[in-house]
């Protein structure tokens, strides 16, 4: 399962990568958003091509290595841990896969244009404009916290019982029967 964990990495950063290719290409920097989705005259999703130079809503703007140090350490160890579980849970595989492959694409726009490429645009409230690979970073974390919340102590509830039983069944073996 690690090696399909991978190769969904893969997939996701070459999505992430050509659709902010498109958007480099087909819409210009700061213009006009150009509405997606629309009931009526009710805004829902727009196309608008922005840059970020920080994190999540600009926080930490201009601290390039520092935004690009953390997501190569963090990345790192989500690798690591994923091959730990390798033989784990599918969910908490594919949830670690979509954080993993999300902070890799951002991270290649930092490395290459010093800035991310965002282009999403949530127009019923005041949102900040996210990308694809915020999108993967967010539903993998979601479901990593799904998993550890549900899954993972699920699995300790289901043992304990288990252990009980056999380790009772143990005991009876050596009590001597009453004559």
């Amino acid at each position: 399962m690690f090696f399909i964990a991978l190769a969904v990495i893969a997939v996701l950063i070459g999505a992430d990568q050509i659709i902010k290719y498109a958007v480099v290409k087909n819409l210009a920097l700061e213009a006009k958003p150009l509405s997606v989705i629309a009931f009526g005259d009710t805004k829902i999703f727009s196309l608008q091509h922005i840059r970020n130079t920080g994190a999540a809503w600009s926080m930490m703007s201009g601290k390039t290595w520092f935004l690009i140090g953390l997501p190569i350490v963090v990345c790192g160890f989500a690798l690591w841990y994923m091959y730990r579980i390798r033989k784990g849970s599918r969910l908490e595989l594919f949830s670690i896969a979509l954080m993993v492959a999300g902070g890799i694409g951002n991270l290649i726009d930092r490395i290459r244009l010093k800035e991310v490429v965002d282009y999403i645009k949530f127009e019923p409230i005041s949102f900040p404009i996210f990308n694809f690979a915020d999108i993967c970073v967010v539903v993998g974390a979601v479901l990593f916290c799904f998993c550890a919340l549900f899954l993972s102590g699920g699995k300790d509830k289901t043992k304990a019982p288990e252990a009980a039983a056999e380790k009772t069944a143990e005991e009876t073996k050596d009590e001597e029967p009453d004559t």
